[in-house]
């Protein structure tokens, strides 16, 4: 018999807030989280502009040793565990910790490490480079972390699946507890790759914007659109089977119920033209929850704000929405946080267990101009076209009561990942 599987737990560090509370509160707000990048000097560069991390130290939170040793992507990462755990009110002393696992992911690693070791490398040969380079690098090591920190002893992974890494954590967490494999999981994504390194490269294959108006830089959907902004953070969800969740009177935030996987097997950067990776990565999800499309209340699209990423994607949610297309919400929530790679699919899960949670669905903010190839039509201030094909919650959030919520991502290799999450209402 397959278990059920809930969310009882909830962290987070992002660019438009450092707490669950604050980030949802901005969320809320519509709250633009790029400015003008301030970790580097941008005088070479044509990339102006990030989303940052705000007011960060990491020695406020983990103390002055792991703050100099640890990457900041493993930093964020236990960041957000360490809310996540205690937001769950979990007792890590009374349960079964080889039967609690981690699936933990990163995009790319410690970039951040790569660059300063690398710069030592260079100027003052191989002797400086430190012992702990390797072991701050490798992307594996945020879930390793966590472990260690937590002492969890079961199931310890890390996926890296570009930009859907951290919706495949959630994905194979699921599976694992509901299969009986796991009792629960940390999992989720991180991300940190706001440097010379990272930002040149994005730069050079042409896929960051260039904008510096920091209202029209990041703007999913829009028609003018030219790129995507890089993000920074981490997001983390407690997954739990839910008679454990149960008996130990934990609140429950949502219930996943759907997951679909699936890849391109297409380009190296590019989405397949016709979208079908995406449309079966829903497809999936929604045959797995057992539920028809019309029962999805809003979609947390990838959106990233690349001219051929939007367009794709709205074609897979045609496809695998169908007629119900039209009574969908969608919105991407990258407008206010930019990109955060392998850490954005968790940063949107927990978002859309939000959405449900409060019935609020966040707005696709400094949308202005509706792209014909999109075949979007702009819904302003609440009102609803009924003839418009997707629903795009444009520039401000609305109240509405839903029952599912679906987070799309879609990641560099052809890699597609969809979970659908359901409005905890009793058992």
């Amino acid at each position: 018999m397959k278990r059920r599987v809930v969310v009882t737990g909830l962290g987070a560090i992002t660019p438009i807030g450092n707490s669950i509370d604050s980030f949802w509160n901005s969320v809320k707000e519509g709250k633009n989280g790029i400015e003008k990048i301030k970790s580097f000097d941008t005088t070479d560069f044509k990339v102006k502009v990030a989303a940052e991390v705000k007011n960060f130290n990491a020695e406020e939170y983990l103390g002055k040793k792991d703050a100099k040793r640890l990457d900041k992507f493993i930093q964020f990462a236990l960041i957000s565990a360490k809310e996540c755990i205690k937001n769950s009110n979990i007792d890590l002393e009374s349960v079964d910790k080889e039967r609690f696992g981690v699936i933990f992911g990163s995009g790319i690693g410690g970039l951040i490490t790569i660059e300063n070791q690398m710069t030592k490398l260079i100027t003052k040969g191989p002797n400086r480079v430190s012992p702990l380079a390797i072991p701050t690098i490798i992307s594996n090591m945020a879930a390793g972390a966590i472990a260690i920190e937590l002492g969890l002893q079961g199931t310890c992974l890390s996926i890296t699946t570009a930009c859907a890494s951290s919706t495949h954590c959630i994905g194979e967490a699921y599976r694992s507890i509901k299969d009986g494999y796991l009792d629960r999981a940390i999992v989720g994504g991180t991300e940190a790759s706001i440097c010379k390194f990272g930002i040149a490269g994005f730069q050079s294959m042409t896929a960051l914007s260039k904008s510096e108006d920091i209202n029209r830089a990041s703007i999913p959907f829009d028609k003018d659109r030219n790129g995507f902004v890089m993000g920074e953070g981490a997001g983390a969800l407690l997954l739990e089977d839910l008679d454990s969740a149960l008996s130990r009177g934990a609140k429950i935030y949502a219930e996943v119920v759907g997951y679909g996987t699936t890849c391109d097997a297409h380009h190296i950067t590019s989405p397949r033209s016709d979208g079908d990776g995406g449309y079966r990565a829903m497809r999936d999800a929604l045959i797995d929850a057992n539920i028809s499309p019309d029962k999805i209340g809003y979609i947390n699209a990838h959106g990233t704000s690349t001219e051929l990423n939007d367009k794709v994607e709205t074609l897979a949610i045609k496809k695998a929405f169908s007629e119900a297309v039209k009574n969908v919400y969608v919105s991407s929530t990258k407008a206010m946080t930019g990109h955060l790679l392998g850490a954005a699919g968790a940063v949107e899960a927990i978002i859309s267990i939000k959405a449900l949670e409060e019935g609020f669905i966040p707005a696709n903010i400094n949308y202005l101009n509706p792209d014909e190839e999109c075949d979007l039509n702009l819904v302003v201030n609440q009102e609803s076209d009924p003839d418009c094909d997707l629903d795009i919650v444009a520039n401000q959030g609305r109240h509405q009561d839903i029952h599912y919520a679906m987070s799309n991502s879609l990641g560099f290799g052809g890699h597609n990942g969809t979970i659908i999450l359901k409005k905890w209402r009793g058992k």
